[in-house]
């Protein structure tokens, strides 16, 4: 992590990522990206659905290549760079036919290096292989849910899922968020974990660094009046009324309240839900 002189109250306790130890360009390969408008937050009529979004710098899209099917054909690691569209950093790569895909970088992952997708390799970091044949206590990302259809958990910064069991035709895996579900076995999976483990220890630092993320005020709802919130109102500053917190909604929030809808279709999938709270693991 990079720190700096407290010059300013804002610059006092901000950092940054060092990129010039990791990112090797800062240009992406022109005919891997395009523009584009980005979600704001507001539907076609023009009015708020996701509250706190909105503005931010302009960004190009890299085209990251999450189904990774070209399998058993070696690539050579090009580049690793920025992306400001997630918290990893991606990784370009030169096919030993000539192509090149961006991925998701993991942790070590240097220029030069190789990776390969394949089915009879040997289970070590940055090979992607089925879950079936990784051994059991390793450490996984970049997770396929259904074969083939492209890697759908453990993908930001610094995440990873570890195999605990082989069942059958299924893979039993610890997720980040101490939660324990079954996966089937034919997915495939990267070894290792994803690059850039210290994104959760930025700080922003002011406000303007959220704006130029494209992340608008978040106030607080006893401050707001009685119609925009469930804890507006009264004469000065007042309590909220309820026995419990709730949301704009007037759902309840926070305190361990479960958010999950009743019966969802990988119910069947969970072996143990995951722990709330700050103890996790």
């Amino acid at each position: 992590m990079k720190k700096y002189r407290p010059t300013t109250a804002s610059r006092r306790h901000m950092t940054t990522r060092s990129y010039k130890k990791v990112v090797t360009k800062s240009t992406p390969h022109k005919k891997l990206t395009k523009g584009g408008k980005r979600a704001v937050g507001r539907n076609s009529a023009g009015r708020i659905t996701s509250r706190h979004m909105g503005g931010g710098h302009k960004r190009k899209y890299r085209a990251v290549d999450f189904k990774l099917d070209k399998k058993n054909i070696p690539a050579k690691v090009e580049t690793i760079e920025y992306d400001p569209n997630r918290s990893a950093y991606i990784a370009l790569l030169c096919y030993a036919d000539g192509e090149r895909r961006y991925i998701l970088a993991y942790k070590g992952m240097k220029t030069g290096g190789t990776f390969i997708a394949a089915e009879d390799a040997k289970p070590t970091v940055g090979v992607r292989m089925p879950m079936r044949e990784i051994p059991i206590g390793l450490e996984i990302h970049n997770i396929e849910t259904k074969p083939g259809a492209g890697a759908k958990l453990a993908r930001s910064a610094g995440s990873a899922a570890m195999i605990i069991a082989q069942d059958g035709t299924h893979t039993h895996l610890k997720m980040p968020s101490s939660e324990v579900r079954k996966v089937n076995s034919n997915g495939w999976a990267t070894i290792g974990t994803v690059s850039n483990e210290e994104h959760q220890l930025i700080t922003l630092g002011k406000a303007g660094r959220s704006r130029w993320l494209g992340k608008r005020p978040t106030v607080r709802g006893n401050a707001m009046n009685p119609v925009d919130h469930p804890h507006g109102g009264g004469e000065g500053r007042q309590g909220r009324g309820h026995r419990r917190a709730r949301s704009i909604f007037g759902k309840p929030t926070g305190k361990g309240h479960k958010t999950r809808k009743p019966n969802k279709y990988s119910d069947s999938l969970i072996v143990t839900r995951r722990k709330v709270g700050k103890r996790r693991k």
